[in-house]
């Protein structure tokens, strides 16, 4: 019976979209940190792999859902992946790397273009959920101004799958 579970288990973790990445861990590195908290602000490398067969792009968000807002915190999000891209380089959220380009970076909360690290306020520590999302669209037109939270609707709406990985942070 264990044999049986055992195979299950990895036959669905085989078949399982998943995101990796070499540098966001469960404790978020002051690398990867607001610039205003006292970090460098520098996006994770971000690898991705078994997604479904009809995605036809891809998105990637970064949320805070612990944040004191009635709808948490949007730290980075970015649409229009080409099909072909399954990795991220370390900062490419920030709008001076070469790699910027290789999706569209919307506003995060903090009004800014690409990614924005976590800075909460003193208190507890907050959760911080990088999602890559397999989408059943070629990408959207929107401008980069774009609400946040109406972007990020806007992709769970198109998602055949996701995978995520999740880091703490506290002052």
């Amino acid at each position: 019976m264990k044999k049986v579970f055992l195979i299950l288990i990895w036959s669905i973790l085989m078949f399982a979209m998943n995101l990796i990445s070499p540098d966001f861990k469960e404790r978020i590195s002051i690398e990867q940190v607001y610039f205003a908290c006292g970090g460098k602000n520098i996006s994770p490398e971000l690898f991705w792999s078994n997604f479904p067969k009809e995605t036809k792009s891809f998105a990637i968000t970064m949320y805070d859902p612990d944040a004191p807002t009635d709808h948490g915190w949007w730290h980075w999000i970015v649409i229009n992946i080409p099909i072909n891209i399954t990795h991220f380089p370390k900062n490419a959220g920030n709008p001076a790397s070469k790699y910027f380009n290789l999706g569209f970076q919307t506003v995060n909360d903090y009004g800014e273009i690409g990614y924005g690290g976590p800075c909460p306020p003193p208190g507890p520590a907050h959760r911080y959920i990088i999602t890559v999302y397999a989408l059943d669209v070629e990408g959207f037109k929107i401008n980069r101004d774009i609400n946040p939270q109406v972007i990020a609707k806007i992709i769970k709406e198109h998602a055949l799958d996701k995978a995520s990985i999740m880091g703490y942070y506290q002052k």
